[in-house]
């Protein structure tokens, strides 16, 4: 399959032993009931294979719409799923499932949600602090939030809940190019979409995140003051205006640095894109 065949929003890719594992909320189901998670694979970024289920509810897991941005990272000898969910009783958050491979299967492995059970959460994507520390970067989104947030909360070392209180990073109205929107319920706010952390060659902490400008979906880019992640970041010009955003970083099997996002965000025609960025370009 052609990667402009295929229909997902919030592309995330691994890199593992020479094959790449592509990521992202199904487009068909995501803006209701819900019921997985696939997985694409491919040897060239171009031709994939797929989509391989890698998480489906057997009927026993909590949450049963809204299965939003999927993220797979190698810790401690497994691999880990970090998505958002949400249920008739249960307010949206992200929760983490486990796997020995980046295949799958992917089974529940934090007890509900990680981020705060009274928040509407979403997007939480996983990073190591320089120290060994595991940390959780995620939205406390805007439908309840108003001027949508980031916030960074410590996790246990074996990633099953919390090890500490969140932290506030930047709230989306801090970025001068993000558009007050209107939501359905009436309420008018800044969206925070998508963090996700990146250490650049030159040491400063980077973090992705999407929300609305005038262009329409945008790539944010904001930095640590501090360089660690419990840090206020300041904001970057945009890496994307083009109607694309839910970004991430990584490296080619030859090094070369992408950004993938979804483009266009419009339901049904969301596709994976790939950038080459340099790395002066961060």
């Amino acid at each position: 399959m052609r990667r402009e065949k295929i229909n997902i929003r919030d592309p995330f890719v691994v890199l593992h032993e020479n094959t790449y594992y592509l990521y992202g909320t199904r487009g068909p189901t995501c803006w209701g009931p819900a019921t997985g998670f696939d997985v694409y694979t491919s040897s060239d970024l171009s031709d994939w294979a797929g989509p391989f289920p890698c998480f489906e509810n057997d009927g026993s897991f909590w949450a049963d719409r809204n299965y939003w941005a999927p993220e797979v990272h190698p810790w401690q000898d497994a691999w880990f799923m970090f998505a958002s969910f949400k249920s008739e009783t249960r307010r949206r958050g992200t929760a983490i499932l486990r796997a020995q491979t980046p295949r799958g299967p992917f089974t529940p492995w934090s007890e509900g949600p990680v981020t705060p059970e009274e928040w509407e959460c979403l997007d939480g994507t996983f990073f190591v602090e320089q120290d060994g520390r595991p940390w959780m970067v995620f939205c406390h989104e805007w439908v309840q939030a108003g001027d949508g947030e980031i916030w960074a909360m410590p996790l246990q070392t074996d990633l099953r809940a919390a090890d500490g209180a969140p932290v506030l990073l930047f709230r989306a109205s801090e970025a001068p190019w993000a558009r007050l929107v209107h939501h359905s319920s009436g309420r008018d706010g800044y969206v925070t979409d998508g963090p996700f952390l990146w250490r650049a060659a030159d040491g400063r902490l980077l973090c992705l995140w999407s929300s609305l400008s005038s262009a329409g979906y945008t790539q944010g880019l904001a930095v640590s003051e501090t360089g660690r992640v419990d840090s206020h970041f300041a904001q970057l010009p945009p890496l994307f205006e083009k109607d694309g955003g839910h970004g991430m970083l990584f490296r080619t099997k030859e090094g070369q640095l992408i950004l993938t996002l979804h483009s266009p965000n419009e339901h049904l025609r969301e596709r994976p894109c790939f950038l080459p960025l340099s790395d002066t370009r961060l």
